[in-house]
């Protein structure tokens, strides 16, 4: 009689303990009288309707952090650059002269030096490229900010879940050990089995606490990113896809745009230098009275590089050409390879989490039943059966590593490559999934 007292309290345990545990990892657990229901497949709801849920006031609340705040005060800063670079080089120089001998003499005259060598030019084509660099910067900022936090609040949702499951497990193995005590009462239970019981509410206990103590963890790590522990998250499993493949890496990507312009900023320093070494003549003019005669004088003077010819500057600027392709061949390399990491992993992820879907969802009750059934006829004893029934529980905290891991490679390569925010923004405007970027148009 202890075994069917056991079992059939176990049964209720995997239908509303464990079996809650193969509920959809995409839905927040329930009361611990859920029924088992496997995960819906990805993209049965709209990836439109899963980021309008929660997507608005992320962004909202990303944009009020004080470094975006700062972002748009450096692009700013980067127009008026530019507004200053494109201002004439040299202004007009206006002298009086007064001279006391026999005769007075006054002299009045206005010179002007003119841009010969386009210094003007050469300066304003430099504050473009850096403002271009900066602009593509804090995109890659951005993006990878917003991986982050994102990241954190796939950690944080995932916890909680965990931490709900945790709670509805030591909830059952004290109902279950209640029970067990009133059987050991009677006689129908024995000793060893009572106390196994005991060690399997404390090794739930445990797990629980464990839980509790990430979930704070993941809470503070999205209040120090987001400066609010509690922001909307609802998912989007269902917009992580596989990728194409492709052999190189886009050019346009921000985080290899950046290092191209840097090294056309490189070219660019260098025109500079010509012009600012460049030989500019000043023209001037003069108006002198000198007694009652007046006198008319034009002039023009050259500088002469004699001393410095200003070689070995330019031979400085043409060494940070170099520097700066051999920097953009460097970034290419590091960009190459997180693509084919990413490339690699999403999809095996993918096949796993679709697998462990499969073979833990669409079975794990089935293998809950048959376990019971199988300790109440005596064919497995007690401590194995505990021992399956802890194999089948940790099999929803296996799909939760499996959630996070698939969030995370694809975040880190959308973060890295600087992707994420347009990916993002083509979803808060409705537009379709592979119309983000170039890149994102296989995700």
């Amino acid at each position: 009689m202890n075994k069917t007292v056991i079992a059939s309290l176990m049964l209720v345990y995997f239908t509303s303990g464990p079996s809650v545990a193969m509920a959809s990892t995409e839905a927040d657990l329930q009361a611990p009288s859920i029924t088992y229901a496997p995960i819906e497949p990805a993209g049965s709801h709209s990836p439109q309707a899963s980021f309008a849920s929660w997507l608005p006031s992320l962004m909202q609340k990303f944009n009020a952090l004080p470094e975006v705040v700062a972002q748009q005060a450096r692009r700013n800063q980067a127009e008026l650059n530019i507004k200053a670079a494109d201002q004439a080089v040299y202004n007009p120089e206006l002298g009086v002269d007064y001279q006391n001998a026999g005769e007075d003499t006054y002299t009045l005259g206005i010179s002007q030096t003119i841009d010969w060598g386009d210094k003007r030019g050469a300066a304003t084509r430099r504050a473009q490229l850096e403002s271009e660099i900066l602009l593509s910067d804090i995109s890659l900022e951005r993006s990878q900010m917003l991986a982050d936090s994102i990241l954190a609040l796939v950690e944080q949702a995932q916890s909680r879940k965990a931490v709900v499951f945790q709670k509805q497990q030591l909830q059952a193995a004290k109902t279950q050990f209640e029970i067990a005590k009133q059987q050991m009462q009677v006689g129908e239970l024995s000793a060893v089995e009572l106390k196994l019981i005991q060690l399997d509410v404390a090794s739930k206990a445990a797990d629980y606490a464990v839980a509790e103590q990430a979930s704070i963890a993941s809470d503070a790590n999205v209040m120090m990113l987001l400066g609010d522990s509690e922001q909307a998250f609802g998912g989007f499993i269902e917009a992580l896809t596989l990728p194409a493949v492709k052999r190189q890496v886009d050019p346009d990507l921000p985080a290899l745009k950046s290092a191209y312009q840097q090294v056309l900023l490189a070219r660019a320093t260098l025109d500079q230098v010509k012009a600012d070494t460049a030989i500019d003549p000043t023209v001037s003019l003069n108006a002198e009275r000198e007694g009652e005669e007046n006198k008319f004088g034009m002039g023009i003077s050259i500088p002469l590089q004699i001393r410095n010819n200003y070689s070995e500057t330019l031979a400085v600027a043409s060494q940070d050409i170099a520097i700066a392709e051999q920097g953009y061949l460097a970034r290419e390399r590091v960009l190459t390879h997180q693509q084919k990491k990413f490339n690699l992993s999403l999809p095996r992820l993918t096949e796993r989490y679709q697998d462990w879907r499969e073979l833990v969802l669409n079975s794990g009750q089935e293998a809950a039943s048959a376990l019971g059934q199988q300790w109440r006829a005596g064919d497995i004893n007690t401590s194995d059966y505990l021992q399956s029934q802890r194999q089948l529980s940790s099999s929803y905290l296996v799909g939760l590593e499996l959630e996070t891991a698939l969030y995370q490679s694809w975040l880190e390569w959308m973060g890295a490559s600087g992707q994420l925010e347009s990916f993002l923004q083509a979803q808060l405007s409705g537009q379709p999934l592979n119309s983000a970027s170039n890149a994102a148009a296989a995700l």
